[in-house]
């Protein structure tokens, strides 16, 4: 039988975990051993403990700490929430040639959307009657209505989503942004994805490929609320932390004294860095996956779905430090409507509607929107003509997502589709301009956060991208 831990022991066990053997900080233990990583290079972007050099300035001032992807896998139609086309309805049946544009199957005229549109907030953004309760937040909101990117199919378009490119095997955004930022919370993942299941290209949508491995996504799937099911194994049941803790520190200075003989073994010193995690986590992991520690109320506001416990998730861990959680909505990719399309969103658009909502309203009751950027949207959009009769097929040309919070300019519109909605038409924002725009945010120029790989540097952005600085706020044009 394991001995009870007093309260004193078990905050020294865990105030250890922040210090290696000897006395030496988990910071002086990565600037040694981080030969590969470019610990001098990533000084400006580490901890607010860290100390910056005086040549800092070229970064832009972060404007956000965190960021929460609220991710439709599958491909919300964007003249259905928030770019409204009323020329579809006065066109139907008709395939002008605006439409006649390859998609992914053959597709037919023009087919309504049969939700109307009112305007909202102070500044009188509209939004469809599908999300009455988002529509509340509006002023909070910029609603980006000419997004682009390369490929209609679903793998190559989440690759470049998430990865800033359409092939596999390149690093995540989330695994760019702890590579550039670090972790404020060494105690549990800085980055977390949430999905009741397994979204299209699953683990290859939060890896960190040539980037140090403790970058890497944690996946989590919620569809069962109780940590110990989310996590499993968390605790261990046969050592207690005291005992565990010095296990841990004889581990640490064998495998320090294995890297001083390979100084460039990054996969052992993320090794290291995966036990020091581990047990952080079996204490506060438990904390943060419990929403049974919530009130009812706020239980209630988010409402009781997968998609609105990954919400309330999502804001539970950003108040404690991780830097980036995305919120996958549903099992494999619910939005893929090529047949009952109106049928079908009107289902999903209820579901989401009231957890967006919460969540945007929780973090602005909280004062935390101000650093937390929110983005809505999925891989691409949908075709404004039909497929199937009832459906519609996939449309990377043109497509709507939203962002608040975190330095946005909340109330406003930024772009144009054509009058059908099928192509960006003006203030055109690529992927590669999104992901920009969104290190901006966070303090980083896109072009500057590197790292050299099979003798090239690589960066999210590649050797595209650009800032779009009219939806940040404070900006003003020349």
């Amino acid at each position: 039988m394991r001995n009870p831990i007093d309260s004193e022991s078990y905050a020294a066990a865990i105030a250890s975990a922040a210090m290696g053997p000897g006395g030496m900080s988990r910071r002086e233990m990565v600037q040694r051993l981080g030969g590969g990583l470019g610990a001098i290079g990533l000084l400006p972007f580490l901890n607010a403990d860290a100390a910056a050099p005086a040549s800092v300035g070229a970064h832009p001032v972060p404007r956000a700490k965190r960021v929460i992807q609220l991710f439709m896998n599958g491909g919300p139609f964007q003249a259905d929430f928030f770019d409204p086309k009323p020329a579809l309805n006065r066109c139907q049946g008709q395939r002008p040639k605006e439409v006649d544009l390859r998609t992914e199957r053959a597709t037919a005229g023009l087919m309504a959307v049969p939700f109307s549109y009112q305007q909202y907030g102070e500044s009188g953004v509209a939004v469809s009657e599908l999300l009455p309760k988002v529509a509340g937040c509006i002023d909070d909101i910029c609603v980006l209505r000419s997004l682009y990117t390369d490929n209609p199919n679903h793998g190559p378009a989440l690759y470049m989503m998430n990865n800033g490119t359409i092939t596999p095997k390149r690093p995540s955004m989330g695994a760019w942004f702890l590579y550039g930022l670090g972790s404020e919370n060494a105690n549990l993942p800085g980055y977390v994805v949430l999905c009741p299941g397994r979204p299209v290209r699953f683990s290859e949508l939060w890896n960190s490929s040539f980037l140090p491995a403790e970058f890497q996504g944690t996946y989590i799937n919620h569809s069962n609320l109780d940590p110990r099911k989310m996590i499993p194994f968390l605790r261990n049941s046969s050592l207690d932390a005291i005992t565990q803790r010095r296990q841990l520190d004889m581990l640490r200075s064998l495998n320090r004294e294995h890297l001083a003989s390979r100084p460039e073994d990054m996969l052992l010193d993320a090794r290291i860095k995966s036990l020091e995690s581990a047990f952080g986590m079996q204490f506060e992991a438990s904390d943060a996956f419990d929403l049974n520690r919530e009130t009812k109320k706020v239980r209630e506001e988010y409402g009781a779905s997968p998609f609105g416990n990954g919400c309330l998730l999502a804001r539970r861990l950003a108040e404690r430090g991780v830097r980036f959680t995305q919120v996958y909505y549903g099992n494999f990719q619910p939005w893929d409507t090529h047949s009952n399309h109106d049928s079908s969103v009107r289902t999903l658009a209820a579901d989401i509607d009231q957890p967006i909502a919460a969540l945007l309203t929780d973090l602005k009751r909280t004062g935390m929107l101000d650093d937390t950027l929110v983005i809505w949207g999925g891989e691409f959009g949908r075709t404004p003509v039909s497929e199937n009769g009832n459906g519609r097929d996939h449309n990377h040309y043109g497509f709507t997502m939203f962002m608040a919070g975190g330095g946005v300019r909340g109330g406003m519109t930024y772009g144009e589709t054509d009058d059908f909605g099928f192509r960006a038409a003006v203030n055109k924002v690529h992927i590669h301009d999104l992901h920009a725009t969104i290190l901006h945010l966070l303090g980083i120029d896109h072009e500057k956060l590197t790292y050299r790989y099979a003798g090239r540097d690589f960066r999210l952005t590649d050797v595209h991208g650009r800032v779009i600085k009219e939806i940040v706020s404070g900006y003003k044009s020349v």
